[in-house]
């Protein structure tokens, strides 16, 4: 909900940085894999129960995962190229929410878990929908430089972010945390259903 508000305004600062990248040959492919591997390092710091830096991990992550898209409208944007960034970054959503499990079983597990089968209401509706659109040739206009149809909802890149970041913050109430979220993403389940279900009987 909150990506097409801050979207246009990081991008200036993105665009810049992409430059610089693209001048000195770094490719798109390259910066979505390390967005990945500080994903990980993430991930490996929040079992250790070392949060904060877990945080400042994601805030790099998801940094690099902006620019992997403007290096790629700089340099050569590729379909393997989108097909990476996406499966990379649904797997760092979910090993996020796993290291907090792993971290705190008895207390986080059951609602990681519930979490995590939100995530795949998200990206199946989301995934599902992006296939076809392309096979019937619509093109989204909110989001014009993706290279497929980003279909939007309560829940995108920025809220969970921000949820992270809260869970970060404040590990011992991951599990309220962990069950709003999953309520939201929910909500943008049932909206992308109903919404891509609509779309394309028309």
């Amino acid at each position: 909900m909150l990506d097409r508000f801050i979207t246009p305004v990081i991008r200036p600062a993105v665009e810049a940085i992409a430059a610089g990248l693209a001048r000195r040959g770094v490719s798109a492919d390259q910066v979505t894999f390390t967005a990945f591997g500080i994903g990980v390092f993430a991930m490996v710091f929040i079992t250790l129960h070392t949060y904060l830096t877990g945080a400042i991990l994601i805030l790099l992550s998801r940094l690099c995962d902006a620019l992997d898209g403007a290096v790629a409208r700089q340099t050569e944007a590729t379909d393997s190229g989108g097909f990476l960034d996406i499966s990379l970054d649904f797997l760092f959503y979910a090993g996020i929410v796993l290291a907090f499990a792993i971290a705190a079983p008895k207390a986080n597990a059951l609602p990681a878990a519930v979490l995590l089968t939100s995530f795949i209401g998200t990206t199946s509706s989301f995934l599902a929908f992006a296939a076809l659109a392309a096979k019937r040739g619509i093109k989204s206009m909110e989001y014009p430089d993706k290279s497929f149809y980003f279909l939007g909802g309560l829940a995108e890149a920025t809220e969970t972010l921000l949820f992270f970041m809260a869970m970060c913050i404040w590990p011992h109430y991951f599990a309220p945390l962990a069950y709003g979220f999953a309520f939201i993403c929910a909500i943008t389940t049932f909206t992308r259903i109903v919404g891509g279900y609509q779309t394309l009987k028309k």
